[in-house]
């Protein structure tokens, strides 16, 4: 099958740290080249594959200096697809609803995947009004704010196998990662450490738009405790160690996040999570069994006391179970193969 996987522009495809969206869409990609099929990733210039690689600009935006508008480059890179989409059997987008327009407009059978908030004010006309386009969800409470949407199917984020370290023995910390925002509930991570007497390590990215809730309410709580640790960005081994030797993950998340990769990251390496009723939580942490899902911080405190509980080879193979790279791909091969079927009748 030939295959066009279009990324967003904001980070290389892997990203170097901090990207969920663009780590998603590589794994992706490399999986689909292994199984046989012929891939052209359209992304940034420093993206990194084995897929023939189409630049949507020289750099990643979000690293550019000089980049100051977004969205030029992304209507350049759609029409810069859409210029070839002959040459495809399916186009795979993951930046959003840029393309949409175009999509009426041409044959070539499309799947968008919806990575982020769906916010009905902003939204619900959006896709009424675009009810021909399928779209892909990556958690059934994804579509819950828009349940009427055109949902082809929900497919799982799933993560290569050797991707994340196996670790048996933790050390005796708290991990949060994520980015430094109130949504990811850092001051929540940050008080359930503080009740249950346990270190806290943070790798956290901190976004310009974030400094100043960090600065004025994240860093002086850091530097009047020495029980917290803010180590800051990780990636590659960094990010496997720091994981894989906490004792729990911490995922206080205060919106309902749609997925939330770092939970089967961390459960990959063996570590329990417990987070937050919200989002996709649910379905990705089996309570009591890979971790612990809770409704307020004397829960989540209470919970942390029984996390020794938690086998960490469970945690292990409940990612081997639900979350591998190949499953995600054999999912949506199963898609672009329904739309392909689909647009041939129309």
């Amino acid at each position: 099958m030939r295959i066009a996987q279009i990324a967003p522009l904001f980070e290389s495809v892997p990203p170097t740290l901090y990207g969920g969206s663009e780590r998603v869409v590589s794994w992706l990609t490399e999986e689909l080249v292994r199984m046989g099929h012929d891939v052209t990733l359209f992304a940034s210039g420093d993206s990194r594959t084995s897929a023939t690689l189409v630049p949507g600009c020289p750099k990643a935006l979000w690293r550019d200096l000089s980049c100051r508008e977004t969205l030029p480059h992304h209507v350049a890179l759609v029409e810069e697809v859409f210029r070839r989409a002959s040459e495809f059997d399916v186009l795979h987008f993951h930046c959003d609803y840029v393309h949409f327009p175009l999509v009426r407009r041409y044959r070539t059978p499309t799947l968008t995947t919806m990575h982020g908030l769906l916010h009905p004010p902003d939204l619900q006309h959006f896709l009424k009004t675009y009810s021909d386009i399928p779209l892909v969800s990556i958690s059934h409470n994804q579509r819950v704010p828009i349940p009427d949407a055109m949902w082809a199917g929900t497919v799982y984020h799933g993560l290569p196998e050797g991707l994340h370290t196996f670790c048996s023995q933790p050390e005796e910390y708290l991990a949060f990662l994520g980015r430094i925002s109130p949504d990811k509930g850092i001051e929540r991570a940050i008080e359930i450490a503080k009740q249950a007497g346990m270190k806290l390590k943070i790798a956290a990215k901190i976004y310009e738009e974030d400094r100043a809730y960090f600065e004025r309410q994240i860093e002086p709580i850091l530097a009047n405790n020495r029980f917290i640790e803010f180590v800051g960005e990780v990636g590659g081994r960094q990010k496997d160690e720091f994981l894989g030797k906490a004792k729990a993950l911490l995922f206080p998340v205060e919106w309902a996040e749609p997925f939330g990769l770092v939970m089967i990251e961390a459960l990959a390496c063996g570590t329990p999570v417990i987070g937050w009723q919200r989002g996709a939580v649910p379905e990705v942490i089996e309570d009591g069994v890979n971790g612990y899902t809770v409704k307020d911080i004397s829960q989540a405190v209470e919970r942390l006391s029984h996390i020794a509980s938690i086998d960490r080879s469970t945690c292990r193979n409940s990612y081997e179970r639900r979350f591998r790279v190949d499953q995600m791909a054999s999912s949506y091969v199963t898609l672009y193969e329904e739309q392909i079927t689909r647009n041939a009748r129309r």
